[in-house]
C-alpha cells in the first residue's frame, strides 16, 4: 500500500500547498525537492508492493518509504498551520513584529533543515533500490482517471439486496425439516463452516422460511461475534421475543443480570421460540451465554452459526450439526453467470465461460470470492478485459489488488466487528482525512466532496467489499458493514502497513501492541474498544501519540471510567486530524481547553456524551470541517467562537444551549448541515450567507423581527437547501413557522414540530417534496386535503397530536396521495 500512500501524500501536500502557497515562501524550494523525490520513487513502489510478502528486507525498505511520505506531510502542514495563524492573528505593534523577526527565521531554517532531511531520507531509499532488486513499473494501461471515474458513478441507485443465492435450496430443507420434528423438542442446531461459505446467508433464508414462521411463536436474532457483551445480547434477545414496547423495554434495562437471564429462560421454556446466534467464535461464548436457555424439554430452538468446529459440536445430547460444502463446479458458475453477466442472453456465453470456469478454481467454491470476481467481472464489457483479470485472478480473489490501492477500505476495519455504520459519518469521516481529494472535484461543479464520497462507497458497494445495511425509503443507502472475511483480512494488511492499530482496552502498562507495530512504521490510526479494564480515555505514556491521525473510541456506552483523567493529555496528539467520542453518558467528561491546540483538527464529534462545557479554545480550531455537539445538557452555554472556523461544512449545535448575545454564523461560508439554530441566539440573517446550505434545522425559541424582510431576501440565495425542519417552541409562532416553510420551496424533506394549525396552501406546488413528517401540529381536519394533494410524497409520518386532539377520524380522498408509499401514524 505504499504506491496507495505516496500518492495520497503528494495530492494532500499539491492541495496544501496550491491553498496556502503565499505562507510556504520561505520552504518552497524544499517542499518542491521533496516532492520531487517521492514523484521519483512511484513507479517502484508497485514492485515492492508487490513483494513486500515475500521478502521481508522488501517489507522494511517499504515502511521507511511510507513513513518518510507521512512524516513530509505532518512536518510541511504544521509548519503551515503555524505560519497561517501567526498572519491571521496579527501583531499588536510594530515592536512585537521585530522582535519576532529573528525568531520566525531560526523557525524557518529549522523546519527547511527537517523538509531537507527528510528529502535526504527518501533519496537515501531511493538509491538503494538497486540493492534490493526492485524494478520501476509504468502504468500504461490507459485506464480511467479518478475523475472519469467518479463522474461515471455519478448517478442515483437502489441498493442492490442479495437475492441471487444458489446452491443452498437442499440446504434450507434439511434445517427446516429437523426445526419442525417434534420429539426431543429442546435442541442447539449449529451451522459450521469456514468464513464466506454463507453460513448468516442460510440461517437468514431459514429464519424468514414459511414453514418455520408458522411454526414458532416469537423469533431473536442477534449477532454474537468476537467481542460481545452477555448481558446486551440477553437483553437484544428477550426484547425482540416478548415484542417489548417502550416501557417494557425500560423494565428490562432496568434488570440485573440475573434477572434478565432468569426471564430469557422463562419465556423459551414457556413459549415457542427460534432464536439464532449468529457467528459464535469460542467455545467459552456459549458457556457464557447458555446460562439464559432452557436444560430441560422445551420447544424453543436455538440456531447458531460458527467456524469454529469446537462450537459446532457443542456437547448437547439434542444438538445436530449442519456443516455447509463449498459450491461445485455447477454452482460456481451459476452463481458468477448470475452477477456477472445479468444479461446473459445477449452474448455468445462460450469462451465466457471457458475464462469463468478457470477463473472459478481459484475461489474453491467459496461464495464470497465468487461474488467478489463477479463484482470486477461485471464491469468489464469485452472478453478481452475479461482475459485481462483473468491473468491476474488471484490477486483479485484475494482482494489484495484492489484494497492496497484504496485506503478506504482498510478505513472502515476501524468500526467493531458485525456493526452496522452509518453512511453519513463515514464520508465526513474520509473528507477529514483528506481519501477524497479535492483534485477529484470538477471546479463549478455544485457537487461535493462527500457527494464523491457516496460514490466511492458505491463502488465498494458494487465490488461486494462493502455489504449495504440500513437503507433509506428511497433506496439510498444509509448503514453499511463489512462481511467478517473482508474485515478480517484488512485488518491483517492494516497492521501489516501501520495502517491501523486497535487496542482492546487502555491502561498505562498496555504499551506492548505498540511496540510491535512501531517496528514497521509509526501508527496514524488508533480506534480504542474500551472495556472494564480500561482506565482512562488517553493514555499519557504512549510515544505513538505524535503520530496519529485519527483517535477513534467504542463501547462507551459500557465504560465506567475508574480515573478522572478522562481525554487528558490531548496535547500528545500534535498531528491528530479525527476526534469521536460518541455515547459517553456513564460519567460527566470534561473536554480540556487544551484541545484548542489540536489545530489539524478536521472532524470532532462528541454526539451523546455527557459533555457540560463547550471550551472557548475551541475556536482555535480553524481546520475543522464536522462539529457534532449534539449533546442533552440543559443551559451549555456556547461562546462565540463558532465564526473562526471557516472551513466547517457540519455543524451540530447542543439542543439545549444558551449563548451570551448572538452568535455569528455569516462567516462559514462552506456549510452544508446546520443542525439546531435557535433563534434566540443566533440571527437569521447570516443563514442568507449560507448558500452552500443543504440541511437546515431551526428552533423557533425567539421573537423575530422583519421575518418576512429576511426571508424575501435570503430564499433565493439558499435554494441547495434539501432538508429542513422547523421547531416551533412558541405559543405564537405558527406564522413564523409557516413563513419559513413557504420560503424554501426546493425541500424533498419536511419536519414540523409543534403548533402550526395551517398549512401553507402553496406547499401542493412544491415539486420536489417526497417526505414530510408532522408531529404535536395540531392541524385542522380539513387540512388532509393540502396533504393529499402533494404530488410526489412517498412518505407521511404523523406523530403525537399531529391534528387537533378531538380529530377522531382523518377521511383520505379517493385518487389522493398519488406517489405515497409510506405512512406512519403515531398518537
Amino acid at each position: 500500500m505504499a504506491e496507495a500512500v505516496v500518492s495520497f501524500v503528494l495530492e494532500s501536500v499539491r492541495d496544501f500547498t496550491t491553498q496556502e502557497a503565499k505562507f510556504l515562501s520561505g520552504v518552497s524550494h524544499q517542499v518542491e525537492v521533496a516532492q520531487n523525490e517521492l514523484q521519483l520513487m512511484q513507479g517502484f513502489l508497485k514492485d515492492a508492493d508487490a513483494r513486500q510478502g515475500q521478502d521481508e528486507t522488501v517489507r522494511i525498505w517499504v515502511a521507511k518509504i511510507r513513513d518518510a511520505a507521512y512524516d513530509l506531510e505532518d512536518v510541511i502542514q504544521t509548519y503551515g498551520m503555524k505560519v497561517v495563524s501567526k498572519k491571521k492573528r496579527g501583531l499588536k505593534n510594530v515592536l512585537k513584529r521585530f522582535a519576532c523577526i529573528f525568531k520566525e527565521g531560526v523557525h524557518l531554517h529549522q523546519i527547511g533543515a527537517e523538509i531537507e532531511n527528510i528529502t535526504t531520507k527518501i533519496s537515501a531509499l531511493r538509491s538503494s533500490l538497486q540493492s534490493y532488486n526492485i524494478k520501476e513499473i509504468r502504468d500504461s494501461s490507459g485506464g480511467e482517471s479518478s475523475l472519469q471515474l467518479h463522474e461515471r458513478l455519478r448517478r442515483s441507485y437502489s441498493h442492490v439486496v442479495e437475492r441471487d443465492v444458489v446452491g443452498l435450496e437442499s440446504n434450507v430443507e434439511e434445517l427446516v425439516m429437523h426445526l419442525l420434528k417434534d420429539e426431543n423438542r429442546h435442541r442447539v442446531v449449529s451451522i459450521w463452516g469456514m468464513g464466506g461459505l454463507g453460513k448468516t446467508t442460510l440461517a437468514r433464508k431459514v429464519y424468514h422460511h414459511k414453514k418455520v414462521r408458522q411454526h414458532f411463536h416469537s423469533f431473536a436474532w442477534v449477532c454474537v461475534s468476537q467481542r460481545f457483551q452477555v448481558r446486551n445480547v440477553w437483553e437484544g434477545i428477550l426484547i425482540e421475543l416478548i415484542s417489548a414496547t417502550k416501557e417494557k423495554r425500560q423494565e428490562v434495562k432496568d434488570m440485573t443480570d440475573d434477572e434478565i437471564a432468569k426471564e430469557l429462560f422463562h419465556v423459551l421454556q414457556k413459549s415457542k421460540c427460534l432464536v439464532i446466534l449468529d457467528d459464535i467464535w469460542r467455545i467459552e461464548s456459549w458457556n457464557l451465554l447458555k446460562a439464559a436457555f432452557p436444560d430441560v424439554e422445551t420447544e424453543s430452538t436455538i440456531l447458531l452459526t460458527t467456524r469454529n468446529q469446537a462450537v459446532a459440536s457443542l456437547a448437547n445430547r439434542n444438538a445436530y450439526l449442519h456443516k455447509l460444502q463449498p459450491l461445485n463446479e455447477k454452482e460456481s458458475w451459476e452463481l458468477l453467470e448470475k452477477k456477472a453477466i445479468p444479461n446473459r442472453a445477449e452474448i455468445d456465453l462460450g469462451m465466457y465461460r471457458d475464462l469463468g470456469r478457470k477463473m472459478l478454481q481459484y475461489c474453491k467454491g467459496l461464495p464470497l470470492a465468487i461474488i467478489v470476481l463477479a463484482g470486477v467481472l461485471a464491469r468489464k464489457n469485452s472478453i478481452r478485459e475479461w482475459e485481462r483479470v483473468s491473468e491476474n485472478v488471484h490477486e483479485y480473489i484475494s482482494r489484495a489488488s484492489y484494497m492496497k490501492k484504496n485506503m478506504k477500505v482498510y478505513h472502515e476495519c476501524h468500526y467493531p466487528e458485525d456493526s452496522e455504520f452509518f453512511v453519513s459519518e463515514l464520508t465526513k469521516l474520509w473528507v477529514a482525512e483528506g481519501l477524497i481529494s479535492l483534485r477529484q472535484h470538477r471546479h463549478g461543479s455544485r457537487e461535493t466532496m462527500e457527494d464523491i464520497a457516496r460514490d466511492c462507497l458505491s463502488e465498494l458497494v458494487e465490488r461486494c467489499l462493502v455489504q449495504v445495511g440500513t437503507s433509506g425509503s428511497t433506496g439510498t443507502i444509509k448503514g453499511c458493514r463489512i462481511h467478517d472475511l473482508v474485515r478480517d483480512m484488512c485488518l491483517l494488511k492494516a497492521k501489516e502497513e501501520s495502517f491501523l492499530q486497535i487496542k482492546y482496552s487502555l491502561q498505562e502498562n498496555t504499551s506492548s501492541v505498540a511496540a510491535e507495530a512501531t517496528q514497521l512504521g509509526k501508527i496514524r490510526r488508533l480506534a480504542i474498544y474500551l472495556d472494564k479494564n480500561a482506565d482512562r480515555l488517553v493514555s499519557s505514556r504512549d510515544e505513538t501519540n505524535g503520530h496519529v491521525r485519527s483517535l477513534l473510541f467504542f463501547g462507551l456506552r459500557e465504560w465506567i471510567p475508574r480515573s478522572e483523567k478522562g481525554l487528558s493529555p490531548l496535547k500528545d496528539f500534535k498531528v491528530l486530524k479525527v476526534l469521536k467520542v460518541d455515547g459517553l453518558y456513564n460519567v460527566e467528561v470534561e473536554l480540556p481547553s487544551e484541545i484548542g491546540n489540536l489545530v489539524h483538527l478536521r472532524f470532532l464529534s462528541v454526539r451523546g456524551s455527557d459533555i457540560k462545557t463547550f471550551p472557548p479554545s475551541l475556536g482555535n480550531l480553524v481546520c475543522l470541517q464536522t462539529l457534532n455537539f449534539h449533546v442533552q445538557n440543559i443551559g451549555m452555554v456556547i461562546p462565540n467562537v463558532i465564526m473562526k472556523m471557516k472551513q466547517l461544512r457540519h455543524l451540530y449545535l447542543p439542543w439545549n444551549y444558551i449563548a451570551k448575545g448572538k452568535l455569528e454564523l455569516s462567516t462559514l461560508g462552506h456549510l452544508q448541515t446546520l443542525d439546531y439554530l435557535s433563534t434566540r441566539y443566533c440571527d437569521l440573517k447570516d443563514v442568507g450567507r449560507l448558500t452552500n446550505l443543504r440541511k437546515l434545522r431551526i428552533n423557533l425559541s425567539g421573537s423575530l423581527q422583519n421575518l418576512e424582510e429576511i426571508l424575501k431576501s435570503t430564499s433565493n440565495k439558499l435554494n441547495r437547501i434539501r432538508s429542513l425542519t422547523v421547531e416551533n417552541n412558541m405559543n405564537y409562532g405558527e406564522e413564523q413557522a409557516m413563513q419559513i416553510v413557504s420560503s424554501y420551496r426546493g425541500i424533498y424533506k419536511l419536519w414540523l414540530e409543534g403548533p402550526i394549525a395551517e398549512l401553507p396552501k402553496e406547499l401542493q406546488t412544491y415539486p420536489n417534496l417526497t417526505k414530510l413528517q408532522l408531529i404535536e401540529c395540531g392541524l385542522k381536519e380539513d387540512q388532509m386535503g393540502i396533504l393529499e394533494k402533494l404530488p410526489n410524497l412517498t412518505i407521511l409520518r404523523l406523530f403525537g397530536n399531529s391534528f387537533k386532539e378531538n380529530t377522531k377520524i382523518l377521511v383520505f380522498s379517493k385518487g389522493g396521495f398519488p406517489s405515497l408509499e409510506f405512512l406512519n401514524l403515531l398518537a
